[in-house]
């Protein structure tokens, strides 16, 4: 019963510490991570089939 709780609290701690790994990377990504996109004007001509 021993060996059982000890893989189990190993397996939580990995758990968690895969969890905190992951927000740190997501804060890290959302704080350095420019998503902004290029802006510039744009003219494309479109023909339409009205009748």
């Amino acid at each position: 019963m021993g060996e059982t709780r000890r893989r189990v609290f190993k397996l939580v701690k990995l758990l968690v510490f895969l969890i905190v790994v992951a927000l740190i990377g997501v804060a890290g990504f959302a704080y350095l991570g420019d998503l902004s996109p290029e802006r510039a004007e744009r003219s494309v001509p479109v023909s339409l089939d009205a009748r």
